[in-house]
Protein backbone atom coordinates (compact mmCIF):
# COMPACT_ATOMS: atom_id res chain seq x y z
CA UNK A 1 0.00 0.00 0.00
CA UNK A 2 1.35 3.68 -1.32
CA UNK A 3 0.87 6.46 1.02
CA UNK A 4 1.21 10.58 0.58
CA UNK A 5 3.53 12.29 2.74
CA UNK A 6 5.26 15.82 2.80
CA UNK A 7 8.41 16.95 2.50
CA UNK A 8 9.98 20.73 3.42
CA UNK A 9 12.25 21.69 1.26
CA UNK A 10 14.97 24.17 1.57
CA UNK A 11 14.01 28.39 0.41
CA UNK A 12 13.39 28.26 -3.05
CA UNK A 13 14.44 24.78 -3.66
CA UNK A 14 11.76 22.89 -4.42
CA UNK A 15 12.34 21.82 -8.05
CA UNK A 16 15.78 20.51 -7.03
CA UNK A 17 14.56 18.42 -4.53
CA UNK A 18 11.73 17.26 -7.00
CA UNK A 19 14.01 16.35 -9.23
CA UNK A 20 16.67 14.70 -7.65
CA UNK A 21 13.60 13.03 -5.67
CA UNK A 22 12.53 11.84 -9.02
CA UNK A 23 16.02 10.78 -10.01
CA UNK A 24 16.29 8.38 -7.27
CA UNK A 25 12.65 7.09 -8.07
CA UNK A 26 10.18 8.55 -5.26
CA UNK A 27 7.09 9.32 -6.99
CA UNK A 28 6.67 12.86 -6.50
CA UNK A 29 4.03 16.05 -6.47
CA UNK A 30 4.98 19.81 -6.38
CA UNK A 31 1.54 21.78 -7.10
CA UNK A 32 2.45 24.84 -9.28
CA UNK A 33 0.57 27.56 -10.71
CA UNK A 34 1.29 30.05 -13.11
CA UNK A 35 1.87 33.49 -12.22
CA UNK A 36 2.67 36.85 -14.63
CA UNK A 37 5.53 38.02 -13.68
CA UNK A 38 7.57 40.90 -15.09
CA UNK A 39 11.47 40.38 -15.99
CA UNK A 40 13.46 43.10 -17.51
CA UNK A 41 10.13 45.07 -18.61
CA UNK A 42 8.93 42.24 -20.27
CA UNK A 43 5.49 40.32 -19.11
CA UNK A 44 6.61 35.92 -18.78
CA UNK A 45 4.29 33.07 -17.22
CA UNK A 46 6.32 31.33 -14.84
CA UNK A 47 4.86 28.42 -12.25
CA UNK A 48 5.03 29.10 -8.43
CA UNK A 49 4.90 26.33 -5.76
CA UNK A 50 1.21 26.93 -4.20
CA UNK A 51 2.74 25.58 -0.95
CA UNK A 52 6.27 27.66 -0.84
CA UNK A 53 8.97 24.90 0.72
CA UNK A 54 6.82 21.78 0.36
CA UNK A 55 6.00 18.97 -1.78
CA UNK A 56 4.21 15.35 -1.68
CA UNK A 57 6.23 12.16 -1.96
CA UNK A 58 4.68 8.84 -2.17
CA UNK A 59 6.08 6.19 -0.21
CA UNK A 60 5.13 2.19 0.38
CA UNK A 61 3.34 1.48 4.20
CA UNK A 62 4.25 -2.01 4.04
CA UNK A 63 8.56 -1.83 4.23
CA UNK A 64 9.04 -2.99 0.57
CA UNK A 65 10.01 -0.48 -1.74
CA UNK A 66 12.47 2.54 -1.95
CA UNK A 67 13.93 3.34 1.92
CA UNK A 68 12.84 6.84 3.78
CA UNK A 69 16.77 7.39 4.53
CA UNK A 70 17.49 8.74 1.25
CA UNK A 71 15.10 11.65 1.29
CA UNK A 72 16.74 13.29 4.04
CA UNK A 73 19.96 13.50 2.42
CA UNK A 74 18.78 14.54 -0.84
CA UNK A 75 19.69 18.03 -2.14
CA UNK A 76 17.09 20.29 -1.49
CA UNK A 77 15.61 18.71 1.33
CA UNK A 78 15.04 19.86 4.66
CA UNK A 79 13.56 17.28 6.53
CA UNK A 80 10.28 14.54 5.82
CA UNK A 81 7.37 16.14 7.76
CA UNK A 82 6.52 14.56 11.26
CA UNK A 83 4.21 14.67 14.39
CA UNK A 84 6.75 13.33 17.09
CA UNK A 85 8.41 10.69 15.50
CA UNK A 86 5.81 9.55 12.95
CA UNK A 87 5.73 10.87 9.00
CA UNK A 88 2.79 13.18 8.66
CA UNK A 89 0.79 11.38 6.13
CA UNK A 90 -1.16 13.15 3.88
CA UNK A 91 -4.78 11.53 2.46
CA UNK A 92 -5.23 10.41 -1.02
CA UNK A 93 -8.00 12.52 -1.51
CA UNK A 94 -6.70 15.82 -1.05
CA UNK A 95 -3.78 14.89 -3.01
CA UNK A 96 -6.07 14.14 -5.66
CA UNK A 97 -7.94 17.20 -4.93
CA UNK A 98 -4.83 19.67 -5.51
CA UNK A 99 -3.86 17.55 -8.57
CA UNK A 100 -7.01 18.29 -9.97
CA UNK A 101 -7.34 22.03 -9.38
CA UNK A 102 -3.86 22.78 -10.18
CA UNK A 103 -4.79 21.08 -13.65
CA UNK A 104 -7.48 23.38 -14.02
CA UNK A 105 -5.52 26.65 -12.98
CA UNK A 106 -2.85 25.83 -15.21
CA UNK A 107 -4.98 26.13 -18.17
CA UNK A 108 -5.00 30.03 -17.25
CA UNK A 109 -2.19 32.24 -15.52
CA UNK A 110 -2.95 34.56 -12.36
CA UNK A 111 -2.69 37.78 -14.09
CA UNK A 112 0.02 40.43 -12.73
CA UNK A 113 -2.94 42.59 -11.19
CA UNK A 114 -6.49 42.34 -10.69
CA UNK A 115 -9.05 45.32 -11.52
CA UNK A 116 -9.55 47.55 -7.94
CA UNK A 117 -5.55 46.81 -7.31
CA UNK A 118 -3.49 49.49 -5.83
CA UNK A 119 -0.14 49.94 -8.11
CA UNK A 120 2.67 52.44 -7.57
CA UNK A 121 4.25 53.89 -10.48
CA UNK A 122 7.95 53.52 -10.54
CA UNK A 123 9.40 55.47 -14.07
CA UNK A 124 8.19 58.20 -16.66
CA UNK A 125 6.66 61.59 -15.52
CA UNK A 126 4.30 60.40 -12.67
CA UNK A 127 6.75 58.28 -10.63
CA UNK A 128 6.35 57.67 -6.95
CA UNK A 129 2.36 58.15 -7.61
CA UNK A 130 -0.15 55.11 -6.65
CA UNK A 131 -3.17 54.27 -9.06
CA UNK A 132 -5.73 52.40 -8.94
CA UNK A 133 -5.26 49.34 -11.78
CA UNK A 134 -8.11 48.90 -14.29
CA UNK A 135 -7.52 46.58 -17.52
CA UNK A 136 -5.01 45.72 -19.74
CA UNK A 137 -4.31 47.77 -22.75
CA UNK A 138 -2.81 45.14 -25.16
CA UNK A 139 0.35 43.10 -24.16
CA UNK A 140 2.49 45.88 -22.55
CA UNK A 141 0.74 48.22 -21.42
CA UNK A 142 -2.18 48.89 -18.79
CA UNK A 143 -4.95 51.32 -18.02
CA UNK A 144 -4.89 52.39 -14.60
CA UNK A 145 -7.10 55.74 -12.55
CA UNK A 146 -4.71 58.57 -11.82
CA UNK A 147 -5.28 61.17 -8.93
CA UNK A 148 -4.11 64.44 -10.44
CA UNK A 149 -5.01 67.89 -9.11
CA UNK A 150 -8.03 66.22 -7.03
CA UNK A 151 -9.41 64.95 -10.48
CA UNK A 152 -9.33 60.74 -11.08
CA UNK A 153 -7.96 60.93 -14.88
CA UNK A 154 -7.16 57.16 -16.50
CA UNK A 155 -4.09 57.14 -18.23
CA UNK A 156 -2.64 54.19 -20.24
CA UNK A 157 0.94 53.12 -19.19
CA UNK A 158 3.36 50.24 -19.65
CA UNK A 159 3.29 47.46 -17.59
CA UNK A 160 7.30 47.42 -16.91
CA UNK A 161 6.69 51.03 -15.18
CA UNK A 162 3.83 49.73 -12.18
CA UNK A 163 4.84 47.66 -9.50
CA UNK A 164 2.08 46.20 -7.07
CA UNK A 165 1.54 48.05 -3.74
Amino acid sequence: MQAWYLVHTKPRQEERALDNLQRQGYPCFLPQVPVERMRAGRRIVQPVALFPRYLFVQLRTDGQGLSWAPIRSTLGVTRLVTFGAQPARVPETIVAQLQQQVAELSAAPQPLFQPGQTVRITQGPFAGLEAIYQMPDGEERAIVLLTLLQRECRAALPLAQLRAC
